[in-house]
């Protein structure tokens, strides 16, 4: 019962906070408006996918690699920072309630909240595509709702893990803005200086070294994409990036990486939160 009270208390927390519902409405608008623009690119002119299909879910790539992360981040890096800062953290354990059930409480509400965010977006460009595409494939949008919510859980399970090394929100803001700057700019910049390094501006004819891929590969906003082609294969065709013909990431790299992320991320939190001295 004590998991069940910390669930419910946090997705009301959540779901009221103006930072969120304003980040939703964007990311809403934002999918709306890449769902409009129906931009299929030239390479995936032969694809056996439905044209309008694969225009939607190539769209999609685009709000969703921006503000999946921002929304996860945003709603989970006060998770415990926060708590520990207005000195709440003290009630919270006293009602009672484990550590335990505060961190994976805090992970589960908060992830509903994100939940209802992702899908409120996606219902948008469902509907929109539904009525104004030749065509639309179902189960396909499905499952790369089921993935952006995947995803998005990973960026509340990093957030959480951050927040329980910080004692006060200020600091949270502020880390938590440097992941978000890490994983959708800073995680590129340092695997181009890599291979500038090593192999120069421009790869090679057979493609970036292997052990370049596994190091790009390993950011969560990187490995999305890897595990999108398990749902769409033929968005092999419109990768940006030319992998080696030695090497090539086996389909199920990508949700592994996730689930990586996800797993340590909360069980650090998890240990480093078991561990912390509450005053």
């Amino acid at each position: 019962m004590s998991l069940h009270a910390v669930i419910r208390k946090d997705f009301n927390d959540a779901i009221r906070s103006g930072t969120f519902l304003a980040t939703t409405l964007l990311f809403v608008l934002v999918a709306g408006f890449w769902a409009a623009i129906q931009h299929v690119p030239l390479t995936a002119s032969a694809s056996d996918v439905p044209t309008s299909t694969l225009a939607l879910l190539n769209s999609m790539g685009q709000p969703m690699s921006f503000f999946v992360p921002l929304l996860g981040l945003g709603i989970s890096y006060a998770a415990i920072a926060g708590e520990g800062d207005s000195g709440s953290i003290k009630l919270l354990l006293g009602l009672p309630n484990s550590r335990r059930d505060v961190i994976f409480g805090k992970f589960i509400g908060r992830c509903a909240v994100l939940t209802i965010a992702i899908l409120g977006g996606y219902f948008v460009v469902a509907v929109f595509a539904l009525f104004t595409y030749e065509s639309f494939a179902a189960v396909k949008f499905a499952l790369y709702t089921i993935l952006t919510v995947f995803y998005g859980a990973v960026y509340v399970a990093i957030g959480i893990g951050f927040s329980s090394i910080l004692k006060s929100q200020y600091t949270a803001v502020i880390g938590a803005g440097g992941l978000y700057i890490l994983f959708q700019l800073g995680w590129d910049v340092v695997t181009a200086i890599l291979q500038v390094i090593t192999v120069g501006y421009t790869p090679p004819d057979s493609g970036a070294p292997p052990w370049l891929i596994v190091v790009h590969g390993l950011n969560p906003t990187a490995a999305v994409g890897y595990a999108a082609r398990v749902i769409i294969p033929t968005f092999d065709e419109i990768m940006s990036y030319t992998v080696s013909a030695s090497f090539y990431p086996p389909k199920w790299a990508g949700f592994a990486i996730l689930g990586g992320w996800l797993v340590l991320s909360l069980g650090f939190g998890y240990i480093r939160f078991q561990s912390a001295d509450i005053m």
